[in-house]
């Protein structure tokens, strides 16, 4: 008699994507990716003695009007220590203002100024040009399957709140 297993005991070998071939050349795109993707901005925020902190301040302080330190920091991820070097900056240098909290006064919450607004503007231009040519090239059905997997890069317990943020605007 052969050799039978029962549906529940067939091994099935891992689909092609899953192979740990097509996972470690993913990550590698993704760090190519990253590294031109973010090219064009480093070159125009060297001209103004600011660095990848400074363009993710800039951006998410665009973003989210008045948002508070506090806020920023947990989309951040970085120290305090960290932020208040880059916000410093910003802040000395007229391109994000810091307003007291109208209920806290030991809140402060950041807005761009026009200046930060044009620097932001120039910024995300150049990259929304990068994004616009992929998306165009690789069409609609690979775009829904970028960000799927994009989303799915997030961690669990954040996703629903930051998928709702970016959506929002």
């Amino acid at each position: 008699m052969p050799d039978v297993k029962r549906p529940e005991e067939k091994s099935s070998p891992d689909p092609l994507y899953l192979r740990e071939s097509e996972i470690r050349a993913g990550i590698e795109l993704l760090f190519f990716a990253y590294r031109d993707f973010t090219s064009d901005p480093d070159v125009l925020l060297r001209g103004h003695g600011f660095g990848r902190a400074h363009h993710r301040v800039i951006h998410f302080v665009t973003r989210n009007p008045n948002i508070s330190v506090a806020e920023l920091l947990k989309i951040l991820r970085i120290t305090k220590q960290s932020l208040s070097r880059v916000l410093r900056q910003l802040v000395d240098e007229g391109y994000i203002e810091q307003k007291i909290g109208p209920h806290d006064r030991r809140q402060r919450l950041l807005s761009v100024t026009e200046k930060g607004s044009d620097l932001e503007r120039q910024l995300s231009a150049l990259q929304r040009a990068r994004v616009a040519r992929a998306y165009r090239e690789a069409g609609p059905e690979a775009v829904a399957g970028y960000r799927k997997v994009l989303a799915r890069l997030i961690n669990e317990d954040e996703r629903d709140d930051i998928l709702k943020s970016i959506l929002k605007g």
